[in-house]
């Protein structure tokens, strides 16, 4: 979480195809409260002004604040503009494409297969870094866990696909790599015939969540998979269950849908879409949070909530509540609940689990009035009516020792976001409660324990000192899946990876990290530079910080926490970086972040008025949450960074300072209120500037503000606003500037052309000879998608897209590049220092490199 998490997950975004909100808050970021000098910071960490549910709220229901909503949609609207949504039909068309083209080149080979240890003991800058929180190796978001027997787990993660273990977790294999999407929301087990299922398109509603193709099924334990029924375009999943006649249900965006498990074909049918959603709004899609089977009764009784998780409008959330069929889903009726739930108005978001038997019935419920914890329930007698009975709020969990309330957060404040509830199948007394952190009751609720605490540094068990530090490790933070398997262990999946426990321990602290053999990492961007040995690789990540791989480790090391975004590195010395925290916060390291918690390795350099550790006057008032800097092709010393306004570090490089008092950026050019930087080239004294303007969000039309982009340049002496009416007004998402002619540079931009969006025009890549007086569009059969990254790599164009890695071959032909690519999303492309190889980043299955 940190930096009080209400920044970054603010409304839906479903990636791509269904970009709910107008907007939307950034990633579902960082990984808590932060240490700072003195010792543990509050929930406004580094002294930034937290941005609570109440603050600019301009009268829309949900409470969900403007501030957070337009921060949301900045990754999905790199998707989608300048439509607020996009078919899913456009990326499937894209991945046809990509699959038509030849490959060129060898075949790519993983960089990110070794642990990556978030406790590294020589990594823990006293102010940036989370080592010694307690969460030892992480990896990327798991969205779901199934298992098998005793030993066989199946790990569901939100862009790295499925991963599966036949020992416990003690390792892992991917097997979902080159299907259409890996973005996963469910994965289950039917357990008459011990098939996998995987419903794709994540159900989390953060910003960097992404639609499905469908719901598959595998028959052979993960060694193939075939599509259930119709492809369910603009569908996110967030439950599969078995009826045990024959049936499966999935829990959608769309509704609740039903389809047999024994022959894939026919079309899914919706049992459940309560709203008539009349203007078509995405916030009223019916969202159906869970659904389950009650035990005993043959499959006839079905459960599930609608819960969509709040709104700016009362009818976005009239239709939630809890709806029950007694006929195996040929009807359902909404439920009157009774007792601690009677009259109950702001039911968002729900989990339910049954005990075995099917006599007791437990919930977690996300208000939709606050988008935080309503609270947990029991029904006594399983009836889903009730009388229910409130057996955990957030006053409970902070005397249940929560690690975030001692922290200064609070317990649930991200119920919308992390939730899930499971009873222990030999004890319907033992329940375990997914929040931001995990909860335990043995009594049916009378009282808890926090057995997953957030991080340790704020227990008494803690100490600054590594070497009286005495607290038993944590899962990470932020969590979203429980499964037991039949020998009674439990395994627990958050927004770092897999954990472990048997159930029958009770109210202690005691875990086993299974995410040594595990890659699901979500990259954003990362560097390279030469060190002793060889190369030093960094990269920033959703929720995990900055990670570094340094030659000949058998382990990468994160110094550097929170979400990691842009990154700097000097090709010449690989100890020399800058990191992003998040919204243009920098830092930066001249011996590659190594500290023992003593002494601060990271200096922060930032102009941001959303600065975390000051606020520099002036200061940028409108940076994205990841947002661009970039060093000059000719001098890495000089550093360009872009908010609405283009900052200029004047070539001091790491000599580059920022406080309350003095600040070496020079602002260098005002992009207009509303607008933001996207991208950034950079060559001497020139600069390009990719941006997008009046709020950056679309489908803002009815309020008089249509998503518009454009390119400014410096080149000629002086700025201005390029006019190439050939460029399309979509998000301008990198730049490759020629090294010896300033003149000389190629724009990539995301989303999809006409045919998939109104008003977005032809093409993804774009080339100029004369410093942006005029562009050539050069994407010739370049799949028809977003497009994010480009570099130069042995004289030829290289680009990363949402559907692959491609080079271009000639004048309108582009192919493949390489072989083995994990099908999920490159955010970035680096040429190593010595030019051997080409490093690619992506958002869920790490970093990946091909030599040439």
């Amino acid at each position: 979480m940190s930096l009080d998490s209400r920044w970054r997950r603010g409304a839906l975004v479903a990636g791509t195809v269904i970009p709910v909100a107008v907007a939307l808050t950034a990633g579902p970021g960082m990984a808590g409260n932060y240490r700072g000098p003195g010792g543990l910071l509050p929930d406004n960490p580094r002294g930034h002004v937290a941005l609570n549910a109440e603050d600019g709220d301009s009268g829309g229901g949900g409470g969900e604040t403007q501030k957070i909503l337009a921060r949301a949609q900045e990754y999905a609207a790199v998707r989608t503009a300048p439509a607020a949504s996009v078919s899913s039909e456009a990326f499937s068309a894209a991945y046809r494409q990509a699959r038509a083209l030849k490959q060129s080149g060898r075949s790519w080979q993983e960089v990110t297969n070794l642990p990556y240890r978030n406790d590294a003991r020589n990594y823990r800058d006293p102010f940036w870094s989370n080592s010694s929180a307690g969460w030892r190796e992480v990896t990327g978001r798991i969205t779901g866990l199934a298992t098998d027997g005793p030993r066989t787990v199946y790990a569901a993660a939100a862009g790295g696909g499925v991963w599966k273990s036949t020992d416990k977790g003690a390792h892992w294999k991917p097997i979902f790599d080159q299907q259409e999407k890996l973005s996963i929301g469910a994965v289950a087990v039917d357990p008459s015939d011990h098939s996998v299922w995987v419903g794709t398109g994540e159900a989390n509603t953060n910003a960097d969540a992404f639609n499905g193709a469908g719901i598959y099924r595998s028959g052979d334990g993960g060694k193939s998979f075939q599509l259930v029924g119709n492809r369910l375009n603009q569908y996110l999943v967030y439950r599969l269950t078995f009826d045990g006649r024959g049936h499966v249900y999935a829990a959608t965006s769309r509704g609740l849908i039903k389809h047999r498990t024994l022959g894939l074909i026919g079309n899914w049918r919706t049992l459940l879409k309560p709203d008539p959603n009349p203007t078509h709004s995405p916030y009223r899609t019916s969202f159906i949070t869970d659904v389950k089977v009650r035990p005993g009764t043959g499959g006839r009784v079905v459960l599930a909530a609608l819960g969509w998780r709040g709104g700016t409008l009362p009818e976005d959330t009239q239709y939630n509540g809890f709806y029950l069929s007694t006929d195996s889903g040929a009807h359902f009726s909404r439920l009157t609940l009774r007792g601690d739930l009677a009259g109950a108005t702001d039911v968002g978001r729900t989990t339910f689990s049954w005990s075995n038997d099917g006599s007791k019935l437990y919930a977690v419920v996300e208000s939709s009035e606050t988008v935080t914890l309503k609270a947990a329930y029991r029904s006594s007698n399983g009836d889903p009516a009730g009388p229910w009975t409130l057996i955990a709020d957030e006053e409970t969990l902070v005397k249940a020792g929560s690690a975030l309330a001692k922290s200064g957060g609070d317990p649930g404040s991200q119920a919308w976001y992390n939730q899930d509830i499971k009873v222990d199948p030999r004890d319907s007394s033992h329940v375990y409660l997914d929040l931001e952190e995990v909860f335990e009751t043995s009594n049916s609720g009378a009282k808890w324990s926090t057995i997953g605490p957030y991080w340790n540094f704020p227990l008494d068990c803690w100490d600054f000192d590594p070497t009286k530090n005495v607290c038993p490790p944590t899962t990470h933070p932020d969590q979203h899946a429980i499964a037991i398997s039949a020998d009674g262990t439990g395994y627990f999946g958050n927004d770092g990876g897999v954990y472990s426990r048997a159930t029958n321990l009770r109210n202690v602290v005691r875990w086993n990290n299974l995410n040594v053999t595990m890659d699901t990492l979500q990259y954003y961007d990362a560097g390279i530079g030469k060190v002793a040995g060889g190369d030093a690789i960094w990269g920033g990540l959703q929720d995990n910080g900055v990670s570094l791989l340094l030659p000949g480790k058998n382990s990468m090391v994160s110094p550097f926490g929170g979400d990691g975004g842009d990154v700097i590195v000097d090709p010449n010395n690989g100890n020399k970086s800058v990191q992003e925290y998040v919204f243009l916060n920098m830092a930066s390291t001249t011996n590659g972040g190594r500290s023992d918690s003593s002494t601060r390795s990271f200096r922060t350099i930032s102009p941001s008025c959303f600065n975390v550790e000051f606020t520099p006057a002036p200061c940028d008032p409108n940076p994205r949450f990841i947002a661009p800097f970039e060093a000059d092709q000719k001098n890495i010393n000089h550093w360009v960074a872009g908010g609405q306004y283009i900052w200029d570090n004047q070539g001091r490089g790491w000599a580059t300072d920022c406080s309350t008092t003095t600040c070496t950026w020079k602002k260098t050019h005002d992009l207009g209120d509303g607008a933001q930087t996207t991208a950034l080239g950079v060559n001497r004294h020139v600069t390009y500037a990719g941006w997008c303007g009046n709020g950056c969000n679309p489908g803002r039309e009815s309020v008089g503000l249509p998503f518009v982009s454009g390119i400014d340049t410096n080149y000629g002496g002086r700025w201005h606003r390029v006019s190439a009416p050939k460029l399309p007004n979509r998000m301008p998402t990198d730049f490759y500037v020629d090294p010896a002619n300033a003149a000389h540079v190629y724009v990539t931009y995301g989303a999809f052309s006409r045919r998939w969006i109104p008003g977005g025009g032809v093409g993804h890549v774009f080339e100029s000879t004369n410093g942006g007086g005029t562009w050539r569009d050069v994407s010739g059969n370049l799949p028809d998608a977003p497009t994010n990254a480009v570099a130069m790599w042995h004289g030829k164009l290289v680009v990363g897209t949402d559907v692959g890695v491609f080079v271009r071959q000639g004048s309108g032909t582009w192919a493949r590049l390489g072989g083995g690519l994990p099908n999920t999303q490159t955010l970035d492309l680096v040429v190593s220092p010595n030019r051997s190889y080409l490093l690619a980043a992506t958002h869920g299955r790490g970093m990946w490199k091909i030599a040439g």
